[in-house]
């Protein structure tokens, strides 16, 4: 019965799916941007199930699990993140890499749906510290895409790693496109 929704989510909004993870692949980091409206979920949930991506799971903020929502959120993989305080969010994520066998951990980068100057990092360092590729993931609203494109092994070279993110995404077109920054990242010189 899933399987007929999420056929029929993708067919009724006109979506196709180009690349897939490479089969070697059994763990990554995936990264969905752009993000700018709630449909990304309604779209990306049914597409990557499509895909054969069955261990996921994803960072979302707390304040989305609340009933009836929060059953959802748990099944399809969901981990809340509080953004209010500190936390040691890449400890936790690096524990929850060393128990799986197969894992696919989606970040949405830019932390909201809104327009903001750079993005949340966790996901390349959470990256480096457990020697896992990033998968770049896309919605791509304008041509009804989705899918994934480059496999980044990132080298520690911060910016010539956000280089080669922010090039791939650059014209990745959102929902909501006057939301998304296509100058993702701030050098570590500008700092």
């Amino acid at each position: 019965m899933k399987n007929l929704f999420y056929k029929f989510v993708l067919w009724y909004g006109g979506w196709s799916i180009v690349n897939k993870v490479p089969p070697e692949i059994k763990k990554c980091i995936v990264i969905g941007a752009p993000h700018t409206s709630n449909w990304d979920f309604v779209y990306a949930i049914p597409a990557l199930d499509k895909m054969g991506i069955h261990k996921l799971r994803y960072l979302i903020k707390k304040e989305f699990f609340f009933w009836p929502f929060t059953w959802l959120f748990r099944v399809t993989g969901g981990i809340a993140v509080d953004r209010s305080k500190k936390n040691d969010l890449t400890a936790t994520l690096k524990k929850l890499i060393e128990e799986k066998d197969e894992l696919y951990l989606l970040f949405p980068p830019e932390g909201t749906r809104g327009r903001v100057d750079r993005w949340k990092t966790g996901f390349y360092y959470t990256s480096l510290e457990s020697n896992l590729p990033i998968v770049l993931g896309f919605l791509d609203f304008e041509t009804r895409t989705c899918g994934f494109g480059k496999v980044v092994h990132p080298t520690g070279d911060f910016n010539a790693d956000f280089k080669v993110i922010e090039d791939f995404y650059k014209d990745v077109k959102g929902m909501n496109p006057e939301n998304y920054n296509t100058s993702i990242f701030i050098t570590k010189e500008d700092k």
